[in-house]
Parts: structure tokens; C-alpha cells; sequence
């Protein structure tokens, strides 16, 4: 089977202003992104090295990404939006039925908004009926205002939460599924909301 390469470019919202698009341009050409490029390289280098010739009974694997900016940060999590425009790198590399799969959001202006770092499972996967299981540490930046001495000053501050999920689905036709999703995320931090469930 053959290895599955990838790197997508979407716009979800047609409507970004000029000024959004600006910021993105200077977002492009921050540190930020450069690291996260060398990061992407650097976790792939192992997919370009042989140390054999491929044969044809490899387990097959898969690597790919995509970058996505949007007009509003919207987060399956109502309190974790951000609610202004943003970009989202995603990237998904795994065998078997095992896959990794990080999520690194930022603001447009190149601030962090959310790191995921999901690692999913295919716990069963018959003709008719797949059932997936993921978990994953997430952090979550917010920007807090404090006061020293007189002088206010903002920081970046990190939040951390653990989430698992489960996502069962029955194929009706080739074309047509139904299914259910169940995510429970829990916040680390004493300071912020505990617990979010989310039945789809």
C-alpha cells in the first residue's frame, strides 16, 4: 500500500478583511512559524530515511497536514473560543490503527490560542461498524492583565486540561453513516472550569 503525503491549504471563511489579511502575511513571516516548519521537518526525516528497500508487506503509515485560517477561533469548547481571526496547523502522522495527531492554534496577530496533541486509536473497524477512541493533553493560552508596583503588564498565560473521547459510527450505505461523539475534558488548573462533556 502506498504512503499517503499531504499538505492542504483552506480558507473557512472567504470573507477575511484586508486587515486580517495583513496580519496573517505578518504572522507568516514570524519566528513563530518557522519554528513550527523545522518542527514539522525535523518529526519527518525519519520518512525520508531508509535503511532497506520498501517491500511490498510494510505496514502501511500515513503523514500529512493542513492550515486552515478562519474569520472567528470557534472551539468545540464554547469557553475556549476566541472569537476573532485565527490559523490552525493541523498534522496527523500513525501505522496501523494507532495515529498522532497535534493541533496547534494561533491568533492571527501570532499569539497561541490552543496546543492539542491527540493520539487516536481504531478500537474497531468492521464492513458495517468503526468505533474510535482518542486522548489527549491540551493547553490553552489566555492573555491576563496583573499589576506590579503600579505598572500593568500582560503575560501569556498557559491552562492546562486532559480529554478523552470515544466515536462510534454505523455505515448504512457507502455514502451514508451515523454515529455519536462523547468528549470529557478536564481542567488541571484550580482556577478554571473543572469539566466539559460534549455529546454530538
Amino acid at each position: 500500500m502506498k504512503n499517503n503525503k499531504g499538505w492542504f491549504l483552506t480558507v473557512a471563511n472567504k470573507e477575511l478583511d484586508i486587515k486580517s489579511f495583513e496580519i496573517l502575511i505578518s504572522f507568516l513571516k514570524s519566528k513563530t512559524l518557522i519554528q513550527l516548519v523545522l518542527f514539522f521537518i525535523l518529526l519527518n526525516l525519519n520518512y525520508y530515511s531508509f535503511s532497506q528497500n520498501s517491500d511490498s508487506t510494510k505496514v502501511a503509515s500515513h503523514f500529512g497536514g493542513a492550515v486552515t485560517v478562519t474569520n472567528k477561533g470557534i472551539s468545540t469548547i464554547p469557553n475556549l473560543t476566541l472569537g476573532k481571526p485565527a490559523v490552525i496547523f493541523d498534522m496527523s502522522l500513525g501505522k496501523r490503527k494507532l495515529s498522532f495527531e497535534p493541533q496547534f492554534r494561533f491568533a492571527l496577530e501570532g499569539k497561541p490560542w490552543f496546543f492539542l496533541f491527540w493520539w487516536r486509536y481504531e478500537l474497531l473497524n468492521t464492513d458495517k461498524f468503526l468505533i474510535k477512541i482518542g486522548a489527549h493533553p491540551a493547553i490553552a493560552f489566555r492573555t491576563v492583565t496583573f499589576s506590579t508596583d503600579g505598572v500593568s503588564q500582560e503575560i501569556i498565560r498557559a491552562q492546562r486540561y486532559l480529554a478523552g473521547e470515544i466515536a462510534p459510527s454505523y455505515l448504512l450505505t457507502k455514502s451514508i453513516s451515523i454515529g455519536v461523539y462523547y468528549l470529557y475534558s478536564r481542567g488541571i488548573e484550580k482556577d478554571i472550569t473543572k469539566l466539559h462533556t460534549i455529546l454530538h
